[in-house]
């Protein structure tokens, strides 16, 4: 990994960060490729297939966080590795936040990433 690759990556998810801030399924979607695998901790997964699909799945999650008292998300702990020339695995961990900045809840998450025209785009996830 290069420090730029780290630079790469970090822009991506303070990006993400920003389009979390708007509780919108659909912005938060457009950082994905389709078509998206996502694991869970508990070894369940969703395969989305569509654009249409991927923004839903992550309204219903912004909706539940919302719900739950979420106003904000923050990452840390990045890591990088570089995966030939078009990809990388990054892994960061997720505070969900209260009003006051509390932490609501806590995970690591890991994305294969795909260099594409429009930036990077998580093509799979994997909680942990």
């Amino acid at each position: 990994m290069t420090d730029v690759h780290h630079a790469e990556a970090t822009a991506f998810f303070d990006d993400f960060v920003a389009a979390f801030a708007h509780f919108d399924g659909p912005l938060i979607a457009r950082r994905y490729h389709v078509p998206y695998l996502a694991m869970h901790a508990a070894g369940l997964h969703d395969l989305l297939t569509s654009a249409e699909a991927v923004g839903a799945y992550f309204q219903r999650i912004v909706d539940q966080y919302r719900g739950d008292g979420c106003t904000a998300c923050r990452h840390r702990g990045l890591q990088v590795l570089t995966m030939g020339g078009e990809a990388l695995l990054a892994t960061v961990s997720w505070d969900l936040l209260d009003a006051s900045g509390g932490v609501l809840s806590t995970w690591r998450e890991s994305y294969n990433l795909l260099r594409t025209p429009q930036g990077l785009r998580i093509f799979a996830s994997t909680d942990h």
